[in-house]
């Protein structure tokens, strides 16, 4: 069940659920507007391999904007911190934002109970577009979940306040060795 927007902010005062800063003038009938943060990384592999960390420059976006160009990947991340250890967030874009051809959360929307972070957010776009810090750039939502709830998110992404690239490789060179 997916809550309405009066109950995000019911939830977010009675501190079920995290949003900070917390805007009230951001809530919708059932999600809430996030911002993207000043930093975005740009994974500048020819070709990535998710058996070795990605390499990638840090831009730190202004007022100016940065233009974002097709065929590469960006990743962001969100300026409020965002999570519940009793919702299941679920990030994705605006449609004021899709409109753009920026796509926004494409393959991983889905968060974890316990996770409470700044997301790191997955940015493609189909043609050349200026984005800035601090736009409204997309939108979380909360949903109630069924069943025990007996674990909490302890992710290897749950600390970064900033974009951060894949870690699979991890993952990957444990099955080599489990071999």
């Amino acid at each position: 069940m997916i809550l309405t927007g009066e109950e995000i902010k019911k939830e977010v005062a009675n501190g079920n659920i995290v949003i900070y800063p917390f805007n009230p003038e951001l809530v919708n009938p059932n999600s809430y507007n996030y911002h993207l943060g000043n930093v975005i990384i740009e994974i500048v592999d020819e070709i990535i391999d998710p058996k070795k960390p990605s390499a990638y420059r840090i831009i730190q976006l202004n007022d100016k904007g940065f233009v974002m160009k097709p065929n590469k990947l960006y990743l962001g991340s969100t300026v409020e911190c965002i999570g519940s250890d009793y919702y299941v967030t679920s990030l994705i874009g605006r449609s004021s934002i899709g409109r753009l051809g920026l796509f926004l959360q494409i393959t991983a929307d889905l968060g974890n109970i316990g996770a409470k972070h700044h997301w790191t957010l997955e940015l493609k776009v189909v043609q050349p577009l200026k984005i800035y810090p601090g736009m409204r750039i997309g939108q979380v939502s909360f949903w109630k979940p069924a069943g025990k709830k007996s674990m909490r998110y302890m992710g290897k992404y749950r600390d970064h306040t900033e974009p951060h690239y894949s870690m699979l490789y991890e993952e990957l060179s444990k099955q080599e060795y489990a071999r």
